[in-house]
């Protein structure tokens, strides 16, 4: 059986499990914060999460995580058979991670210690930002779904690309970001009326406590 390695937190952890549970592959999961030396050997880097395979191979990285499920388990599909139109939805992905998600990201420890972001970095951030909702507006359709009428891998990265983004959003930029992008406040209402979401949103609600307390443990925040 899969085992996905990592904590329920983690917006990337929470786009393979998305993954495994729309594609109903069996998996268990293995709660793993990183920062030991054990996990290292299923992630290289330390990162979550981790991926191990059911003939006990290893894997990192969320979106190799995904592609290797998408190859290995090819029955409910979340890319379409064209190789353009494949290519189109890891465009999409790949905007929406670095233009959208990791700028965003250099806000949370401000997050987290509930302290102002220095201007100078939330004016960086906004900026790339701006980039991002740009291509996004470009882009995307949300026709329902961000490239059309069937949903791809596209639709679940992005969901919990988001979640970082709003978070770091809202309360360091003072920016509702997600009314920057046509159509994705609707879009994302229909992306979280499903059972699968609803489980997923429902773990990662029960381990923000747990998580929130490792974050003072080991920072003091």
């Amino acid at each position: 059986m899969v085992t996905l390695h990592g904590f329920s937190y983690s917006n990337y952890y929470n786009i393979v499990k998305h993954v495994l549970l729309h594609k109903e592959i069996p998996f268990r999961e293995d709660l793993q914060y990183g920062g030991d030396e054990a996990y290292l050997a299923i992630s290289p880097l330390g990162k979550i999460p981790g991926l191990t395979t059911e003939d006990g191979q290893q894997l990192s990285e969320s979106s190799v995580c995904c592609d290797y499920l998408e190859e290995t388990y090819p029955a409910v599909a979340l890319y379409p058979a064209d190789s353009f139109q494949r290519a189109r939805v890891r465009q999409v992905m790949k905007i929406s991670e670095l233009y959208l998600e990791l700028p965003c990201r250099r806000l949370i420890a401000y997050v987290f210690g509930d302290s102002p972001a220095p201007e100078a970095l939330r004016e960086e951030v906004r900026g790339t930002v701006e980039r991002g909702i740009g291509a996004m507006n470009r882009l995307c359709t949300f026709d329902p779904y961000v490239l059309g009428s069937e949903i791809t891998m596209a639709d679940i990265y992005l969901r919990y690309v988001l979640m970082v983004v709003e978070n770091c959003g809202s309360t360091k930029l003072d920016w509702d970001i997600v009314a920057e992008i046509n159509g994705l406040r609707e879009w994302q209402a229909m992306m979280g009326d499903t059972a699968i979401a609803r489980r997923v949103d429902a773990d990662m609600r029960a381990n923000h406590p747990e998580f929130l307390a490792l974050l003072k443990e080991r920072f003091g925040m």
